[in-house]
Formats: C-alpha cells, sequence, structure tokens
C-alpha cells in the first residue's frame, strides 16, 4: 500500500498515512480536526545489490579475457606497446 504525505493548513503539522489506492483522501486533521492537504512527495526507491545489469541481466561471454601482463593482445607486431607485445 502507498504512502501519502498530508499538511494540515490550520495548525501545519505534517504527517504521512498508508492507504489503498481505492481510499478517498484524508480531508480532516488527526491533531486537530481542521482541513488538510495532500502533498506531492518524493518516492523512496533503493537498489540494493550487486550490479543489477552487469550481473544480473547481461549474458555472461564464454571467454575470459587476458590479463595486462604476461599475455599478448593479438596487435599484429607488437602494435599495442604492452611488454608482452613489444618486438625488441
Amino acid at each position: 500500500m502507498p504512502l501519502y504525505e498530508y499538511k494540515c493548513d490550520s495548525c501545519e503539522k505534517t504527517f504521512e498515512v498508508i492507504q489503498k489506492f481505492s481510499d478517498g483522501p484524508l480531508k480532516d486533521c488527526p491533531e486537530c480536526g481542521k482541513s488538510v492537504e495532500k502533498l506531492m512527495s518524493l518516492g523512496s526507491f533503493q537498489l540494493k545489490g550487486s550490479g543489477w545489469y552487469n550481473t544480473d541481466y547481461r549474458k555472461s561471454s564464454s571467454s575470459s579475457k587476458p590479463s595486462s601482463e604476461g599475455q599478448a593482445c593479438g596487435a599484429p607486431s607488437g602494435g599495442c606497446g604492452k611488454p608482452a607485445c613489444s618486438t625488441n
């Protein structure tokens, strides 16, 4: 159920109420009984976990990446400049 925020016009108290979508908006303040207005507030949304897209939905590659040291990059004639690729 959603959480709605209201503010009293008279005592200026701000409060939150959990209501069903089908429930009508509140009309009276629980403290003083005067009229209230419904406020627009930001919803809280938090993603927890590791990576969401990278780890949960992307297809894993079948080949492993070569490490940066000790293996050639595959460039012809040592074109990348790494020690493993140099021809000197």
